[in-house]
């Protein structure tokens, strides 16, 4: 059995507690499409393909492959393996016609672009349930005026219903992290929570708003937005970017889509 690669930021499960709750909560149907991210030896991928369904698999490390092939072959579901950098992967097109729901355990170093190139592809994506390092995922669900507050709490929030599950703790992977994980599922937005002009505009706000959280908004955004603008979008300017919700950001993002 392959041993887990540092470079790869790879961290086996291993639990067959774990396996069972992820599964559960997953909840595969008949007809289901999933794409799997980083199925490693397989934990997640082999009772997932056991209830019949139609599964994708994203690896990098083709080293793996060989096993992924061989474990998949007495499963009932259909299986194909793709030898892929996830930050490059195509989901859309590997979804085809309809939408599919997306799995993994995602490599902690870089779970937070992989995040954002998934949500990319949210039209295509009918739900994501992943395994993140859990303080990434308290970002993800935070609200205004915390700490753990910032760009990814409000982008995720703007694209989906973030529901954090359960805790895993270390010692349910090989090797352990360092830290803690939380399985937590995404589901994306029908329609957006607020009514934004030009959603580009509106990751752009965002992303300048927070690149300096300690800066106000007057500052960070003076060369976006006007003392105006912050008049006419009933926006505080003295505040910070932490203390804004997504109907403040949106507001504030609307002014500056004209220009």
């Amino acid at each position: 059995m392959q041993r887990p690669r540092k470079r790869f930021g790879q961290h086996f499960l291993h639990s067959p507690d774990a396996i069972r709750r992820i599964v559960t909560a997953v909840s595969p149907q008949p007809g289901d499409h999933l794409i799997e991210i980083g199925p490693g030896r397989g934990a997640i991928t082999e009772p997932l393909l056991a209830l019949g369904i139609e599964l994708d698999a994203v690896e990098l490390d083709r080293d793996l492959l060989p096993h992924l092939e061989q474990l998949a072959a007495g499963c009932a579901g259909r299986f194909r393996v793709h030898n892929a950098d996830a930050l490059e992967f195509d989901i859309c097109a590997c979804a085809r016609q309809g939408k599919a729901r997306v799995v993994g355990n995602l490599p902690y170093n870089i779970s937070t672009p992989l995040l954002f190139h998934v949500l990319d592809q949210r039209r295509c994506i009918r739900d994501m349930h992943f395994m993140l390092q859990r303080e990434v995922v308290d970002r993800m669900a935070a609200a205004p005026g915390g700490r753990d507050y910032g760009r990814l709490s409000v982008m995720v929030q703007f694209h989906c219903r973030v529901e954090p599950l359960f805790r895993i703790a270390p010692g349910a992977f090989t090797p352990p992290p360092k830290v803690e994980s939380t399985f937590v599922r995404l589901v994306p937005h029908d329609t957006p929570p607020v009514a934004v002009d030009d959603p580009a505009v509106f990751a752009a706000v965002v992303a300048q708003a927070f690149a300096q959280r300690r800066k106000t908004l007057r500052n960070a955004l003076r060369d976006t937005l006007t003392a105006a603008d912050f008049v006419i979008a009933e926006v505080d300017p003295g505040l910070r970017a932490e203390q804004l919700g997504l109907v403040e950001f949106a507001r504030l993002s609307n002014r500056a889509a004209p220009r």
